[in-house]
């Protein structure tokens, strides 16, 4: 008869149940913490967008000063004697402006100060046919007051 031999067991090892129980769950969180920040992210896009572009009902002064200051926005002053299209452009702009900020003022005296601005510089570019350092300086005024509206 030979000796017997004894079998050892070992228990299994630990690490390999907590493993994929770890892992599980770090996915799980992680899925959790991304949907959080998505949602986060989204809703604050979302807010700062709906602000952006809230826009003052048509028809009111507020809409015609908004118009005069984009209008402005899109002149410049060096393509105003260009010929073609670009001239016409510059052209039909800086007048936009003038009209625009005069209807905005007419029903709304916040808006005088921009009307004027804007006036003062037709005025002066009528006078003298060109955007000298007075003229730009009245324009500069009234995107001024265009960026505080």
């Amino acid at each position: 008869m030979q000796p017997q031999q004894s079998f050892t067991t070992f228990p299994p090892a630990p690490a390999s149940y907590e493993r994929p129980r770890t892992r599980t769950r770090t996915v799980v969180l992680s899925l959790i913490a991304g949907l959080v920040l998505g949602a986060a992210g989204t809703g604050a896009a979302w807010a700062i967008n709906a602000h952006a572009n809230s826009r003052p009902a048509k028809g009111t002064p507020a809409a015609d000063a908004r118009a005069a200051c984009e209008a402005l926005d899109g002149f410049d002053p060096a393509k105003y004697t260009t010929k073609g299209s670009a001239g016409e452009i510059a052209f039909n702009r800086y007048a936009a402006a003038g009209v625009l900020s005069a209807s905005a003022a007419a029903g709304d005296a916040k808006y005088k100060e921009l009307a004027q601005a804007i006036r003062r510089s037709e005025d002066r570019h009528a006078r003298i046919f060109d955007f000298d350092a007075t003229v730009m300086k009245d324009l500069d005024q009234a995107r001024e007051i265009c960026r505080g509206l």
